[in-house]
């Protein structure tokens, strides 16, 4: 088992061969976060590597309180938001107004799916719904948190996850799941 507090103080002391452990212990995983907030796996890995520059250069503030896998995932999760709200093609689509947003029903489908269909489906939400369902659904944050990252309101976090939330279950319904990106009001 590695030891992340002695792995950590070497990578502080500048040595390249604990930096690259620590980017070997953890890319892959931070890649699947990455990957989950972009729509390609070309962006997903700039994503990682800006990720890791960051882990890098803050890695003096991680305090050893909690995981450090934790603490590196924060920094994924923040580097994609970061990527997507500064890339116009990806800013574009994350509408939070009731113009864009998606009709919520109650019930629950009675379906199992796989994770990776169920990934899939995710991937397949106009990207404000994908983003807000993963911060939420996946990350564990509350939506006043999310409210606080994105800038938006608590409430617009809960009716968008809501709507993504039963967008999902609707195509899971119907099974119409759409084979490419969905066009929304008219985009």
């Amino acid at each position: 088992m590695i030891d992340e507090r002695k792995l950590v103080r070497e990578c502080l002391k500048g040595k390249m061969q604990a930096q690259q452990q620590l980017y070997d212990l953890y890319s892959a995983t931070m890649l699947g976060i990455c990957y989950r907030y972009t729509r390609s796996m070309r962006d997903a890995e700039d994503v990682l590597q800006e990720g890791f520059v960051k882990v890098f250069s803050k890695l003096d503030q991680y305090k050893f309180e909690g995981e450090l896998g934790a603490w590196i995932r924060r920094i994924m999760v923040t580097s994609s938001l970061n990527f997507l709200k500064r890339n116009k093609r990806y800013r574009d689509e994350m509408f939070f107004t009731e113009e864009y947003m998606h009709p919520v029903e109650k019930e629950d489908p009675a379906v199992k799916l796989q994770a990776k269909e169920i990934a899939d489906l995710v991937r397949q939400l106009p990207q404000g719904y994908q983003v807000i369902f993963n911060l939420h659904a996946v990350e564990g944050f509350s939506h006043v948190e999310i409210g606080e990252i994105l800038g938006i309101s608590d409430s617009t976090s809960r009716s968008q996850y809501a709507r993504a939330r039963n967008l999902l279950i609707s195509w899971i319904r119907n099974v119409s799941v759409p084979s490419k990106k969905v066009n929304y009001a008219g985009k």
